[in-house]
């Protein structure tokens, strides 16, 4: 039974929503963020990349870089362009990208809830990444990233946002991307119950993206506990910021592969030993299915078919597409054995197309794989046996956007 609470986000003021607004903290470098914010004082990246305000030299995870980024926030709050509300609030939250659109809520998880289990996880997280979301915390005060959570279908959810997202959103504008984005505040006191219950009759909650960020915040939370004594759920360090989705509307692009050479074989060679392991055409499907590939090799375009009964189909991580190409391609014909390691290997996300990979080899890469997406089904049967998915194995599009709310510690 998973365990949300309502909070007091703060916010930007509405005309300004759009400018403070910025990408996630963790799919843009330096210069990156630097060219996003260029000009733009009111862009949540002076907040969750503060370095880019500083020498560029400077270390990213110097205590310096976490002062500028609590000055920032301060700036933003001083300033009036976010401003708190007076009572805790839910929030509905809507991606529009083409065709797709998809609506959740923003609450506050339980990191109980976490530590239990009840919020499931399926990757392994690294140590230097938490203790950079912990200071980050420490130093602002604030969580300014939400954790992307994912709830099995809810009817009584899905009536509350529909009659929520009737009205006129308080923020709605279109990112540079292109992706809309929409979002409604949720202060009705039935509404905010509804919704409560709801999520607690639902069941276990997965995190689809966010697990340095979800880890951070009980790592924060064990911090701020008086020694010996039992989790006050209503401490607000004892929650952290998280919008969840329906699982009927999640997207998963697949999370493409590239290599940065055949291993020292020949392309003849290598192309002989990819058809002794796999049944391969000279062609590209316009749709993958599963256990299927699409090999990109000097300028040519192949599918690839794992063959019948090589692999345990009841093993849920092995018999995902990530690990059939890891295990009969990858490493032991261009001996990858390490794909979180090897600089041999390169992943790109699904959302740059087929054109991408065909770029990416044509200026110096090997061989690109273009993958089968992973499914939501495969993601919680995993998280729900304990198991941990291998690297890169989802692409979750659309991305959310930092800046619209945040939770106050």
């Amino acid at each position: 039974m998973a365990t949300i609470y309502p909070f007091r986000a703060l916010r930007p003021v509405p005309k300004l929503a759009a400018q403070v607004a910025s990408v996630p903290y963790d799919v843009v470098n330096c210069d990156e963020a630097a060219k996003l914010a260029f000009n733009n004082p009111y862009s949540f990246l002076h907040v969750t990349r503060p370095e880019i305000d500083l020498a560029t030299d400077i270390d990213p995870h110097s205590e310096a870089v976490y002062k500028k980024g609590a000055q920032a926030l301060t700036a933003l709050r001083d300033n009036h362009i976010l401003i708190q509300d007076e009572q805790p609030c839910l929030y509905a939250y809507q991606l529009i990208m083409g065709s797709h659109k998809q609506t959740g809520v923003v609450l506050c998880a339980a990191v109980s809830d976490y530590e239990q289990n009840i919020i499931r996880k399926h990757e392994f997280t690294r140590p230097d990444k938490e203790n950079d979301r912990v200071r980050h915390m420490q130093a602002l005060g604030a969580q300014t990233g939400k954790v992307f959570l994912c709830h099995k279908d809810s009817e009584t959810i899905a009536q509350e946002l529909k009659q929520v997202t009737a009205n006129e959103p308080v923020y709605d504008f279109i990112a540079e991307d292109g992706v809309q984005h929409r979002l409604w505040v949720i202060d009705n006191s039935d509404s905010i119950a509804n919704i409560v219950s709801a999520f607690a009759a639902a069941g276990d909650i997965y995190i689809a993206d966010g697990h340095h960020r979800s880890a951070a915040a009980a790592r924060f939370a064990q911090y701020r506990r008086v020694a010996g004594a039992v989790p006050d759920s209503q401490q607000e360090y004892e929650r952290f910021l998280a919008v969840s989705f329906p699982a009927s509307e999640m997207q998963i692009l697949p999370y493409n592969r590239i290599a940065k050479d055949l291993a020292g074989m020949s392309t003849a060679d290598f192309l002989n030993s990819v058809r002794e392991r796999f049944i391969v055409s000279d062609s590209k499907p316009i749709t993958t299915k599963p256990q299927q590939f699409c090999m990109y090799l000097e300028n040519k375009w192949y599918c690839l078919e794992v063959r019948p009964g090589s692999w345990d189909d009841t093993d849920k991580v092995a018999r995902l597409d990530v690990s059939l190409l890891q295990q009969q391609l990858l490493a032991p014909l261009l001996g990858i054995s390490d794909p979180r390691r090897d600089q041999r290997i390169d992943f790109v996300g699904g959302i740059r197309g087929d054109a991408e990979l065909e770029r990416r080899v044509q200026h110096g890469w090997a061989v690109a794989f273009k993958m089968h997406p992973t499914s939501i089904s495969d993601l919680f049967a995993i998280a729900d046996a304990g198991c941990v998915m291998p690297p890169k194995s989802t692409w979750f599009e659309p991305k959310l956007r930092d800046g619209l709310v945040v939770h106050c510690l």
